[in-house]
Order: C-alpha cells, then structure tokens, then sequence
C-alpha cells in the first residue's frame, strides 16, 4: 500500500516545481472582492473568478453590493479589493486614504429601458437628458435603482443634468440591485437606467425594450482599486494578484471574450487611473 503521506509530500513538491497548477493544489487562501451587482449579475465576474482561481490557487470571495456599499465595505478594511463602476467616487477613495493604485479594467454603457409602446416617446430622443425630461413631462413611471451604486449616481447625473429633481408618485426608488431593478420595472411597465451588460443576459424583459442609447453621457467604465494596506490588515499581495491579473493580457482577454446571446458585454480597458 502507498503511504498517504508520500502522496501528500509528492504533490507538495510538484506544486512547488510548478508542475501541477496552483488550482490543484488549492493552499493559497482566500481575498474578498467587493464589487457591484451588475457584473455579478451578467455573469462576467463568476467567470472572472474561474479563470483566475485556475491561475493562481487563490480562492476569490465576493460581496456584490451597490458601488457606493462596495467602497464603503472596503473603506471598513471588509474586503481587500473592489471592483466598481463610478470613477469619480472611485478617485475620491484613494483621496480619502481608503484605497490606493486604481486601475481601469473594462467599459460598457446604460441604456434606458421602458416598454414598448414607449408612452413618454424617448426613443427619437436626441439625448439621454432630453429623454428623462420627455418621461418626467410625461409622469410615467420610472424605476431607480436608489441604492447608491454606480448606475443610481449615473442617473442621478442624467436627472442633474436635465434639472429635474424626479418625485413619487411617478418615480419610484426601489433600493435594490440590477437585476432586482429590471424585474420590478417589467412587472410595472416603468422605464429604467440599466447597464448593457445585465440587460443582456437578462431573461425576464416581458413589454421591455432599450428605447434610447448611445450618449456619451452614458459611457460607463469599470475600475479596480486595492484597499490600502497602511490603514488595514488585508492580504494586500494576494489581491495584487487579482488586481494585476484584470490588466493582465489573461485577464483583459477573459473580459473581452465573455459573450452572451452572441454579444460582447463588457469591453477591455486596461489602464492607470
């Protein structure tokens, strides 16, 4: 009979040789990410999270939260890394001291949702301000997101814009995440903001259709940043790895080859700051 324990030091050895992968050997420990609900709930980040488990052995935890909960998470030290979509807020983290080397990794855009017979008539809109004036003159209902993540301070944006401060009993602010969102607008009629990426992969659109896009305001980038190590006790090197291994070619490749239903959701953008 093999001794169990020759086995056990054998793997050891290869793994440390470099001949079995660090997903087998599986020693490495585990980082928490906080990130948003829109790329959890396309799906992108699951297979992120694959891919690099697979490169490195590191077991990635998630909390996928609003981007405004996701900072603040990791402003706590309760995550060593966040993955968000608001780079305003995202700068002003790394301000604050709560985070340091941001990191653009991906773009996508919003479009604005509604049903389709479109009763506000936004759809030859001549832009996404113009288009909330035209659903706000016309007090249809519209659903927010209203739970501070990246895509309600996006619309908070467009409505600033606009100069239009949105109010029930039209505008209903739901708290909740992505997907939670376009389920509850397609159950009301009501139009939305929602990111390209959850629209995409989302199956339960009943009367909802994309009714405007393509703005500039509505261009919408992704980025990384680490949670400082000098004001937590995080596992910095560990989520150097992820954070690096986003811009990697590994990893913008990963990101650019995701596809559902034949579309791309999210495009590649690896940058500083």
């Amino acid at each position: 009979m093999i001794n169990p324990k020759l086995i056990v030091l054998a793997a050891g050895l290869l793994a440390g040789l470099g001949l079995i992968s660090g997903a087998t050997a599986q020693e490495r420990g585990f980082i928490t990410i906080a990130s948003t609900t829109s790329i959890e709930n396309s799906g992108l980040l699951e297979s992120l999270v694959r891919s690099f488990e697979a490169a490195t052995g590191i077991e990635v935890r998630v909390v996928a939260v609003g981007t405004g909960q996701a900072l603040r998470i990791g402003c706590n030290g309760d995550a060593d890394a966040v993955l968000v979509h608001a780079p305003a807020t995202e700068r002003q983290f790394v301000v604050d001291g709560c985070g340091v080397d941001r990191r653009q990794v991906m773009y996508n855009d919003f479009v604005v949702i509604g049903p389709g017979d479109d009763p506000a008539g936004i759809a030859d809109a001549e832009s996404a301000v113009a288009a909330f004036d035209l659903i706000a003159m016309a007090e249809v209902a519209f659903a927010s997101r209203g739970d501070d993540s990246g895509t309600h301070k996006k619309e908070l944006e467009v409505w600033a814009e606009a100069g239009i401060e949105p109010a029930a009993p039209w505008y209903r602010e739901l708290g909740s995440g992505m997907g939670a969102a376009l389920n509850t607008a397609a159950a009301m009629d009501a139009y939305l903001l929602a990111d390209r990426g959850t629209w995409i992969s989302f199956d339960n659109r009943q009367n909802l259709e994309i009714l405007f896009e393509g703005d500039p305001i509505l261009f919408n980038p992704y980025g990384s940043v680490l949670v400082n190590p000098g004001r937590h006790d995080v596992k910095h090197g560990m989520a150097l790895e992820w954070h690096e291994w986003l811009v990697s070619e590994a990893g913008q490749m990963a990101i650019g080859e995701y596809q559902l239903r034949g579309q791309a959701l999210f495009i590649p953008m690896a940058g500083p700051q």
